[in-house]
This record gives C-alpha cells, sequence and structure tokens, in this order.
C-alpha cells in the first residue's frame, strides 16, 4: 500500500513537471511572436509614415 501512494505522487509530480514545462515553453513562444509582430507592426507604420509624406489621398467620384 505505501508503494501505491509513493507511485501515485511520483506519477503526479512527473505529470505536473510535464504540464509545466509545456505551459511554459507555449508562454514563451507567444511572447516571442507577439515581440516580433509588434516590431513589424511598428516599422510598417513607421514606413508609412515617412513614405506618405503630406500626400492627403482623397477618394474622387
Amino acid at each position: 500500500m505505501f508503494w501505491k501512494i509513493v507511485g501515485g505522487l511520483l506519477l503526479a509530480w512527473v505529470a505536473f513537471m510535464v504540464i509545466g514545462s509545456v505551459i511554459g515553453f507555449l508562454v514563451e513562444a507567444v511572447f516571442w511572436i507577439a515581440l516580433i509582430a509588434g516590431a513589424a507592426f511598428l516599422g510598417t507604420a513607421a514606413y508609412g509614415a515617412i513614405k506618405g509624406g503630406g500626400k492627403n489621398k482623397q477618394i474622387r467620384s
């Protein structure tokens, strides 16, 4: 009976370690994707602001 309890606790500990590492990896991956996307957005916005200059774009009817 003692070894069943120890085995169950060991199995639970390993499961929590695996789940924690997977969640940690996903959080880190989402962080880097958000960082790259933010840099791309700011670069595109800066390029548009510089390239656009003082031109007023209007729709002619």
